[in-house]
């Protein structure tokens, strides 16, 4: 054990422990707004849980035209995005190390016969009505894609809504099949097909194409507004099997991401529709007829989707607690693929309400989520939804990470997003940022022991080559908040330490901390502390 600063008897005894593994219900504390308080935390980096395989957002839907129209804006959102570059004592970008990418359906094509009415939800395909491939299509996609590449991103995950057009029942890229798939049954193996040679493809050309994902959100009957199809969980392994039959045929090592459950329960529980739920026992009990566990391309991993799970902060940890008590008894690493903030189930005594509340307040309750989904689901990955996106009706930073405003105005159908306008990068994305340009792919997490509180959390990680510790702290108070800091089963101590600091008016400020100081989070800021050991 090793002590960075003193700690003085009287803290020892009011020190109430909450940690990895006892995250007790949190006690609001009084505050008098301007103070500055002392907590303390012990952080273990001999207790280890798991290990991060990347933070992401996708690209669905509006990169499609930034990508294609947007040329002299591109490459300095992409730089938001993808870059890990710190320039001038702050991170040109948030460093995503994955980015999803969307394998549409084909309706972009159909222009208003489509039926989606909002044109920036309509998504291309790259097969022809002749059912060949065109690869000079998706043309805005290939530009984030490539910049993904360039700026160092390590993971492609592509992920489907609908299958192509060409081979839905009702030929469109929404469903009017209810809670059956819109996939022609027999048309399994070319949509199986379809997918392994877009992967194929880009695996050629150098692209880290690590999972396809081929359904999302099955639980819904997706009927309009955008591409979609509901499907059974029967009907999600058959497509998994030829999927899987496709790819060992072709030597890809591409693995086949499954679940991108609605929410989280509809991964343990039977909920709402006994065929579209439960889906790890679905999955991973041998001798179901939607097993597939057995199968090459499917690892033991699933993932689920944070929505409609995070009203409240005891009601978002007890169906993650359960989500981590399922995995573990199927032996499954779970990923968290998207989550913004939506609906309208928000407590009011833990959230002051959309008409009141700042970029900043609805960044605070993402990282509520992160940390949550992290320390208590155990999750190994963490996606945003909506990477870029046209703020409207009010919605300010809740679905998107960079806000565009198309240089013909904000339409209800974004009738003027070919036209190039203005950009902001928002509090969400640096938020995200505090973990995504820090806590990198094979980063592990180790335990973090503190009194929790709604306003006051953190997590801890260790690099793999074990000379970095990375923590995460959000402080929601109005009081700065002094760490009195104990390091166990650390190999030294840190030669430097630097913090990132993410506040209304601050985007990851770099700070540097002078030996013996103690290291000081600002109120109301999320704040990333990196330890360079010896």
């Amino acid at each position: 054990m090793k002590f960075k600063h003193y700690i003085f008897s009287s803290l020892l005894l009011a020190f109430t422990a909450c940690s990895d593994d006892t995250p007790g219900s949190p006690e609001p504390e009084p505050e008098q707004p301007g103070t500055s308080v002392e907590k303390l935390v012990t952080i273990n980096a001999g207790r280890t849980y798991q290990t991060i395989a990347g933070f992401g957002a996708s690209d669905c839907w509006t990169p499609s035209y930034v990508g294609k129209y947007w040329t002299g804006s591109r490459d300095k959102i992409t730089e938001l995005l993808f870059s890990s570059e710190i320039q001038a004592g702050s991170p040109k970008g948030i460093g995503l190390s994955m980015w999803r990418v969307n394998l549409g359906g084909g309706s972009a094509g159909q222009g208003d016969a489509s039926g989606i009415t909002d044109k920036s939800r309509r998504a291309e395909s790259y097969l022809t009505d002749n059912l060949e491939l065109d690869w000079t299509r998706c043309e805005g996609q290939r530009y984030f894609l490539n910049r993904a590449k360039e700026l160092g991103c390590e993971s492609i995950v592509l992920f489907s809504n609908t299958p192509p057009v060409q081979y839905t029942y009702n030929g469109k890229g929404f469903s009017n099949r209810g809670s059956v798939s819109n996939l022609k049954t027999e048309h399994y193996t070319d949509f199986a097909a379809y997918m392994t040679d877009v992967a194929e493809h880009y695996i050629t050309e150098g692209y880290p194409v690590t999972h396809i994902s081929p359904v999302n959100e099955p639980q819904y009957n997706w009927d309009g507004g955008q591409e979609g199809s509901g499907w059974t969980n029967d009907e999600v392994a058959a497509l998994a099997r030829e999927l899987d039959q496709a790819l060992t045929e072709r030597n890809l090592t591409t693995d086949i991401l499954l679940g991108e459950s609605g929410d989280w329960e509809y991964l343990y529980k039977t909920k709402d529709d006994a065929n579209r739920s439960n889906v790890l026992s679905a999955f991973f009990t041998p001798g179901t007829s939607s097993y597939v566990g057995n199968l090459s391309h499917v690892k033991d991993l699933i993932c689920g989707h944070s929505y409609w799970t995070d009203g409240t902060w005891d009601g978002m940890r007890s169906v993650r607690r359960q989500v981590a008590q399922a995995a573990q008894k199927y032996n499954i690493d779970v990923w968290q693929s998207e989550w913004s903030m939506l609906g309208d189930n928000y407590s009011n005594t833990e959230f002051i309400g959309y008409d009141n509340a700042t970029e900043m307040d609805i960044a605070f309750y993402m990282s509520k989520v992160i940390h949550n989904d992290l320390t208590v689901a155990g999750v190994s990955s963490w996606s945003y939804w909506t990477s870029m996106d046209v703020a409207r009706w009010g919605h300010k930073n809740r679905f998107l990470l960079i806000s565009l405003v198309p240089g013909g105005g904000i339409d209800d159908n974004n009738a003027n997003i070919e036209q190039e306008g203005t950009f902001q990068p928002t509090a969400t994305l640096w938020v995200l940022g505090n973990y995504s340009r820090f806590i990198r792919p094979g980063y592990q997490r180790i335990n973090m022991t503190l009194t929790e509180s709604l306003n006051f959390f953190g997590s801890a990680w260790i690099a793999p080559q074990k000379d970095k510790i990375v923590a995460v702290f959000t402080n929601m108070s109005n009081k700065n908040v002094r760490l009195s800091e104990i390091h166990e089963g650390w190999s030294n101590e840190a030669t430097s330490i630097t913090t990132y600091t993410t506040t209304s008016n601050k985007n990851l400020t770099e700070t540097t901390i002078s030996g013996g100081e103690s290291v000081t989070l600002e109120a109301e800021s999320v704040t990333t502390v990196v330890y360079n050991l010896k």
